[in-house]
């Protein structure tokens, strides 16, 4: 197949899925929009639309907010605009140690709202004792005495944070532990690439997993829909990363300041990110977490407000967006 076949191919195969997925989740969008306006505050302000996490019974916002948002922020305004955003319907909360002082922020400005959020935690440790250890740091950061969600945080290569984790003295050993103790209740992991992803997923019943759903990684990169297909056949609640991310970021980009929380060159136009943001929500996932910029956040979580599916104009709109893109992430 030529390269002008293969591009064709790959975009009916992009379009396809995006009308596949808009159709299977039109019905289920359709009833949480209609579930949650029933459990809205008497002010009647519009808050967040919300998805089963898997079969647990538990329903998050579909989008969460990611701790980096709080990262460096005074501790006043963490405290204000995360209670704002609890208002809001945002329910699903999510950090990591490897954030600078994200816990140290959003540790107290959830602690007046903790009985009612999902606070989903990673961490880098691949042992049974460094996981331990960092956990009960997390803990004591984050002002509480359990977590919703336990992940093991970016696993990548296989021999670097597959294999050690399921060895004798490896991680999962902290993570089970935990979960009996009653201190993590749900176990997951995030994953940057394929290949750990899928080993993961066959070695262990986890949770859920947190793994970029993008446009352009999908259409451009080849990269999300087998991991996708996998979790779902297996029960795992899907989590979303990368929704608004637009590519990898040039050489010189003036933006590249503007946005420092962000590897990656986010989506700034408020279409091309409603459209964008459209596209993950449209596939079988639970929640998205934006990128950690206020502003980006506050975007989403304005777009997110009324979802609805891609049209087939939109999606061959988006099609065309990814087509010129060098994606964040591509398969092997």
């Amino acid at each position: 197949m030529g390269s002008s076949d293969s591009a064709h191919y790959s975009r009916r195969k992009f379009l396809r899925a995006t009308a596949v997925s808009a159709a299977a989740l039109a019905v289920d969008s359709a009833l949480a929009q209609a579930g949650h306006r029933i459990m809205s505050t008497s002010s009647n302000a519009p808050t967040l639309p919300r998805r089963p996490y898997g079969s647990t019974g538990l329903q998050l916002s579909i989008i969460g907010m990611g701790g980096i948002v709080v990262q460096h922020a005074e501790q006043a305004h963490a405290n204000r605009i995360v209670a704002e955003f609890v208002e809001r319907g945002v329910n699903y909360f999510d950090v990591a140690p490897s954030y600078g002082d994200a816990e140290a922020k959003l540790g107290p400005a959830l602690e007046p709202h903790r009985s009612r959020v999902f606070l989903a935690c990673k961490t880098t440790q691949r042992t049974a004792a460094g996981a331990t250890a960092e956990l009960q740091r997390s803990l004591a950061t984050l002002r509480t005495d359990y977590v919703d969600l336990y992940q093991l945080h970016a696993v990548t290569d296989v021999a670097k944070d597959i294999d050690p984790v399921f060895s004798k003295g490896g991680a999962l050993e902290a993570f089970s532990e935990a979960r009996r103790s009653g201190q993590v209740r749900h176990l997951g992991f995030s994953a940057h690439s394929v290949e750990a992803a899928l080993a993961a997923m066959d070695r262990f019943a986890f949770d859920s997993i947190l793994f970029p759903v993008n446009f352009a990684t999908y259409h451009t990169g080849h990269f999300g829909p087998q991991i996708m297909a996998r979790a779902q056949a297996q029960g795992l609640a899907r989590l979303a990363l990368k929704a608004l991310a637009r590519q990898k970021w040039p050489a010189h980009s003036p933006e590249r300041k503007q946005y420092a929380k962000c590897w990656y060159q986010p989506l700034t136009d408020p279409h091309e990110a409603g459209l964008a943001l459209r596209f993950t929500l449209g596939q079988p996932v639970t929640a998205a977490l934006p990128p950690g910029e206020e502003s980006l956040f506050r975007l989403a979580l304005d777009l997110a407000m009324n979802f609805q599916p891609l049209t087939a104009p939109e999606a061959q709109e988006l099609a065309t967006l990814a087509a010129g893109l060098d994606p964040v992430f591509r398969s092997a």
